[in-house]
């Protein structure tokens, strides 16, 4: 029985990953300092036998009994209101909480899996974003601090698949949405979907003429797992190329959610890309992965569990 250890096991994505590496028949324990996660979203797992929960801040040394098959380092601040209210703990948990987790791979001769993001890309001046591109990133702008985490976070593990072997992958994830989002992250679904189903207005950021690509929680861990099973080591996009402008998906959200919420105008936060969307020709060749889950699928069921915990997800 594979046993992999998920750092920011309880958080929207890590507690998603956690679950599918245990239908996998992983035995999987979660490290999480909660200082974004939340526990509910691992509740279910209570009484399962080969799941484990470990409070600890991976920025300090990560001791693990016995062997370790894999590593999945997903701990990180991921939303814009969580890093730039925490831009200290950002940038150490993509440096220092890095290297412990890759130190605690090495030190097991286990897989790693950094889960790195498109954010790397910055404001992108190449569009599709293809994995050989280099970025256009303000290093000492607000959204720098996640931005350059991420980054040092690659450069980290490509150092340690070069030169202590480490058998390391890299997967840039692109905008991801689903069940155990939190309402309050400043991510435009759980924004927008939040603003709906209460009846306020939706605010669009400028004229909502930026572009964004939605992937669904499913398809994403399908492509995290698989990368995981692979031999290749260099970054990989995971995402949606279905590109929507914000305003188009704005309508969207008001019309499934059946609101007369207005949509109102906002400035641009600083250093907001224009374009975002993936090339996933990497992902399709070498993983034989493509997303499935339309998009209107994706957002009924999310606006589904938004619905039933609207007043426990407001603030975690």
């Amino acid at each position: 029985m594979p046993i992999s250890v998920v750092t920011g096991g309880s958080g929207f994505l890590g507690s998603h990953l956690v679950d599918r590496l245990l239908k996998e028949g992983h035995e999987v324990l979660a490290v999480d300092s909660l200082l974004t996660g939340n526990e509910r979203n691992l509740d279910h797992l209570r009484g399962e036998k080969r799941f484990r929960f470990l409070r600890h801040d991976v920025t300090k040394f990560i001791a693990v009994e016995g062997a370790v098959d894999y590593v999945f380092h997903f701990a990180s601040p991921a939303s814009p209101i969580d890093y730039l209210e925490l831009p200290i703990q950002t940038l150490k948990v993509g440096s220092l909480g890095t290297h412990n987790a890759l130190g605690l791979a090495k030190a097991k001769g286990a897989t790693f899996l950094l889960a790195s993001t498109s954010e790397c890309y910055g404001d992108p001046l190449v569009h599709p974003q293809k994995e050989d591109y280099w970025g256009n990133v303000n290093p000492i702008g607000p959204r720098g601090v996640y931005d350059e985490a991420k980054r040092f976070a690659e450069a980290m593990t490509m150092a340690y698949h070069r030169f202590h072997k480490v058998n390391t992958k890299i997967v840039r994830i692109f905008n991801t949405y689903g069940p155990r989002m939190r309402l309050r992250d400043g991510r435009v679904v759980p924004a927008f979907v939040g603003q709906a189903l209460r009846g306020e207005p939706m605010t669009v950021f400028g004229e909502g003429k930026q572009t964004r690509s939605f992937c669904f929680v499913s398809d994403l861990i399908d492509g995290i797992y698989r990368l995981s099973q692979a031999n290749f080591h260099e970054p990989v996009n995971i995402g949606n190329p279905l590109e929507l402008t914000i305003l188009e998906f704005a309508e969207r959200i008001r019309r499934l959610t059946g609101t007369k919420s207005t949509i109102v105008k906002s400035p641009l936060p600083v250093d907001d890309p224009k374009q975002r969307q993936p090339d996933i020709t990497r992902a399709r060749t070498i993983l034989g992965w493509e997303p499935k889950v339309l998009l209107e699928d994706g957002l009924r069921e999310t606006i589904r569990w938004f619905q039933a915990h609207l007043d426990s997800t407001s603030s975690k």
